[in-house]
């Protein structure tokens, strides 16, 4: 196996082992995050109907066209997740870091919607 395939499925792993534990609803819905090379995601999703609540992204146009570093961009999807989350009567959330180590971009991302108005 090469070490892009064993630190997949070691993410993947850690991902199954918290998701048997947290599920949303839709009074809270579950904030989940996924991080790619350049672009950062989060959705709140109601697991109990397998509805995507509200979804902001680094590829929405006021944070596709700011030039910043990739920890600034994941501050700035965060605020805007926040933003539409309160929009849509959401103020709090359970938070799914995806399996991914809760640092950097993922961190970044979490405080800054705690800043915003959601709580977790």
């Amino acid at each position: 196996m090469s070490f892009k395939v064993d630190k997949e499925y070691r993410r993947l792993k850690i991902k199954q082992r918290v998701r048997k534990r947290i599920s949303g609803t839709a009074d809270r819905p579950r904030m989940t995050v996924f991080r790619s090379n350049k672009e950062i995601y989060v959705q709140l999703i109601d697991d109990l109907t397998g509805r995507t609540l509200v979804s902001a992204t680094s590829r929405d146009k006021g944070i596709a066209d700011s030039k910043v570093t990739k920890i600034e961009q994941a501050k700035l999807v965060g605020k805007l997740a926040a933003e539409r989350a309160l929009e849509a009567g959401i103020a709090t959330v359970i938070f799914d870091r995806n399996g991914y180590l809760y640092h950097g971009r993922i961190k970044a991302l979490a405080d800054s919607a705690r800043e915003g108005g959601i709580k977790f």
